[in-house]
This record gives structure tokens, sequence and C-alpha cells, in this order.
């Protein structure tokens, strides 16, 4: 990790001093701050996205930078608290990728703490600009799961498996336990074996989910 930011910084320190006056590369340098995941470096980079938002209370970026800096440090509510002032603000397209990041952030803290509607709400957001958001489809299906609907729980799964080209195990695992669920063992099959074939270590999906849809086939 410290290689890494050590990477950033140089690669930073390299822009024209013009450049470096901009606020986005301020935020760019407090993201090398938050990557060494140390609480002093993460306290600082605060106070400059702090002054940053003075300037410019409707700076998305910067927001989010603070939100990021917020979930780092376990302070879910004051990140939350800035979250939904940017659902509050107009879109502006070039900021579509700070936006989606934001929105998609708040959904999840939102699915952890069980408001599942304005999770939803939040997820067709980002699929209204971005329909190939894996992680809308994926928060998506995570809701859909935990209310026990595995065949809407596995659609939605599926698109996000589809979005992200197959390659996050996690989502992998997620969707072939819905076909389980749904009795579709051959499309689980296929799904798990995807999965291992990419990570062979992958925990539980052997045994309990491709095990047993093999054994559901069985007559």
């Amino acid at each position: 990790d410290r290689a890494r930011v050590a990477a950033a910084e140089s690669l930073l320190s390299e822009l024209h001093s013009n450049k470096r006056q901009e606020p986005r590369h301020a935020i760019l340098e407090c993201y090398a701050r938050m990557m060494s995941k140390d609480h002093h470096a993460i306290a600082e980079a605060l106070n400059i996205l702090g002054d940053l938002i003075i300037q410019d209370p409707n700076n998305v970026p910067a927001v989010l930078a603070v939100c990021t800096c917020h979930m780092l440090l376990r302070q879910v509510p004051k990140a939350r608290n800035q979250l939904k002032r940017v659902e509050k603000m107009p879109y502006i397209a070039s900021e579509a990728d700070e936006f989606e990041r934001s929105w998609l952030m708040m959904a999840d803290i939102e699915v952890q703490g069980k408001k599942y509607d304005h999770a939803i709400e939040l997820c067709h957001k980002c699929l209204k600009y971005n329909r190939s958001c894996a992680k809308a489809w994926e928060l998506i299906g995570q809701v859909c799961e935990w209310e026990q609907n595995y065949v809407e729980a596995g659609e939605n799964y599926d698109r996000a498996w589809q979005f992200c080209g197959e390659s996050n195990p996690a989502v992998g695992f997620r969707l072939a336990w819905c076909h389980l669920k749904s009795k579709r063992m051959v499309d689980c099959i296929d799904v798990c074996k995807k999965v291992l074939h990419e990570h062979p270590d992958y925990p539980k999906i052997r045994r309990d989910i491709l095990q047993k849809a093999v054994a559901g086939l069985r007559p």
C-alpha cells in the first residue's frame, strides 16, 4: 500500500504547478492520502476537502471524497448526511461518475440499514443514466434476495454478472445461490464453474452450492 501511495503522490507532483492549484488536483491528492489508511492522513484530507466545500458547497467530487473519508473512519452517519446533499443537487453530465458513486454509496448504506425502498430508488437513479452499472443491479439483487424473492434476485444478479464481465466472484456466488434456490440447477452449475475457473479456492461455492446443484439434477 505504501508503494501505491508513493506512486500516486509522485504522479501528482509531476503535474504543472498551474494544474496543481485546481480543486480536482487537490481532491486527487486527498485520495492519495486516504490510500495510506492512516487516520492522521485522512484527517488532513478532510481539512483540505472542507476548505474546498466552503468555497464551492456544490462540488460533488469534493463531497464524495469527504464521504469516502468518513466511511474509512467508520463515521457512517456523517457520510450519509453529506450524501443526502448530493441527492438534492442537479445532475451534471461532466460529473456523472461522481454522482453515480455518491448514489451507490448512499444506496449501500441504506441497504445495510434495511431502508430498501430508498436504496432501490437510488439504484434506479444510477440506471437512468447508466444501464450498465453492475453495482446498482447487484444492490437491487441483494434487496430481492433478503426479501426471499430469489427469481427476481437472480434476474438482477444476472445483469450485474453480465455487466461486470463475469469477473466478480461475489456476484457470481450470489447469482449461483439464487439459481439454486429457484431450482435452476443447470444455470447454477454453469455459474459455479465460471467462478471456480477464475477463482479455484473461492470459499463455500463448491460445497454449499455446486455439489447441491449437481445432487439436485440426479433422479
